[in-house]
């Protein structure tokens, strides 16, 4: 079972200026963290308080103009207004108070201040989502030209229930009720707006509460508690979706993560210790012939040592393979959860885990959208080795390799952001000594 995220509208729901109690009566208990980091960002922060400008401008036009024209009143003098907020602007030096202003040209002002700043906001969104398709939300197109904002002042008011919390964003109004209601109906929405679609399901649904529950359970009803990855049978991208997506309370007992490896696997599993709190035993496993690989052999023997030596009594295990059922049968008294990938296990080995009551999990059903970070410094490890000869290579071709190499499946539109966000602004720096070098973008 899974169920959808609610990561990315939450950080819309910000940006565009939803009542904070509303956020966290909404989001919070699902999105504590990213709430956190939104509040912590200067750049966030500038782009909700002129949303919210703008969205108050918009409801209260004709009385604010009223205001002004006949009382010489001014926005931070008006009570509908957030002048904590206009105040704060200031502060960062974004002038909002200007004198001998009207509705209009205070309109044009928040529209402009938008658009020059809602760029910076690029980083708080993942890669694989559209940035071009999140960005139209906040501006308005030659919204300069006469009458394009009456336009957009009328279709809104006219609309506002159908505006998510009737806060002002650029689109086209559905009624299909709350647009920020989960992930996946966000960008359903919002790519179906443009004309798109957006089909890979893994980016916004995560494992149900009942599986990341049994997880704590075991671990917590264990003494001392191991997971033990035969990562020629296993995904280490999906494994990290897997650690991301559990809370640190619940595997704070789970005492170290050893990884059994050949030299033919993915290279993300030398990263994987930096992206974890758990201790992280790399085994690479030698070849004694070069057509057959051992880890499955070592892994064994690694779990029993384990076991014996080390006082380790519970092993999340991870792997798909039905060979190592004859390791769980040779432990009765330790304990197991296993862990799989739906295409690489069959229904004989769940069958004898099912009979023997021995709860397993898929490791497809944790969100792969929130692990970015972690795919991006593989890919990027990569790519340097690629930089001294970059220059005698295919860009777009080169993303095709590099992602192979990461073993990193992606979407084209995924691998055609990357080109656009990393490859194309490669650079060229000049060192003091007079050396040239390229330079990644981070």
């Amino acid at each position: 079972m899974t169920v959808d995220t609610k990561e990315l509208v939450t950080t819309i729901a910000y940006l565009i200026g939803v009542k904070k109690h509303i956020i966290e009566q909404c989001f919070d208990e699902e999105c504590h963290d990213t709430l956190q980091k939104l509040y912590a960002s200067k750049e966030a922060t500038v782009i909700r308080y002129l949303c919210k400008l703008r969205t108050t401008l918009f409801q209260k036009f004709k009385k604010t103009d009223d205001e002004m024209r006949f009382n010489l009143k001014n926005l931070d003098r008006l009570e509908w207004f957030d002048h904590d907020n206009i105040k704060q602007l200031a502060r960062w030096d974004i002038q909002v108070i200007q004198p001998n202003y009207r509705s209009e040209k205070y309109m044009l002002d928040f529209s402009r201040l938008i658009s020059e700043n809602i760029d910076k906001c690029s980083d708080l969104f993942y890669d694989w989502v559209n940035w071009a398709y999140i960005r139209e939300l906040f501006c308005i197109p030659k919204y300069t030209k006469k009458d394009v904002l009456k336009r957009e002042f009328e279709k809104y008011m006219a609309n506002i229930d159908k505006y998510p919390f009737q806060m002002y964003i650029y689109w086209t109004p559905v009624d299909s009720g709350s647009i920020l209601y989960t992930d996946g109906k966000f960008l359903g929405i919002l790519y179906n707006q443009h004309g798109d679609y957006f089909d890979d399901y893994t980016k916004y649904r995560d494992a149900h509460s009942e599986t990341k529950n049994n997880i704590y359970d075991f671990v917590e009803q264990s003494n001392r508690t191991a997971i033990v990855v035969d990562c020629e049978n296993s995904d280490v991208y999906k494994l990290y979706s897997v650690l991301r997506n559990l809370n640190d309370d619940g595997l704070s007992k789970i005492e170290k993560i050893y990884l059994y490896d050949d030299y033919h696997t993915s290279r993300g599993w030398d990263w994987l210790y930096q992206f974890t709190n758990i201790p992280v035993e790399h085994v690479e496993v030698q070849r004694v012939t070069d057509r057959k690989s051992l880890v499955d052999i070592m892994m064994t023997a690694g779990v029993c040592k384990s076991y014996y030596d080390d006082g380790i009594d519970s092993f999340i295990l991870v792997s798909s393979d039905s060979d190592y059922w004859g390791l769980i049968c040779s432990l009765p008294k330790a304990k197991f959860l296993v862990m799989y990938e739906y295409a690489k296990c069959g229904s004989a080995i769940k069958n004898a885990l099912s009979e023997h009551d021995i709860y397993y999990c898929s490791i497809d059903d944790f969100c792969s959208g929130n692990v970015e970070e972690f795919k991006r410094m593989v890919l990027f490890d990569i790519l340097k080795k690629y930089l001294p000869d970059i220059v005698y290579l295919n860009g777009k071709e080169l993303v095709q390799q590099i992602y192979e190499e990461a073993r990193i499946t992606a979407s084209d539109k995924e691998k055609e952001a990357f080109f656009q966000r990393y490859i194309k602004t490669l650079s060229l720096k000049c060192n003091p000594d007079g050396t040239f070098e390229v330079v990644l973008k981070n």
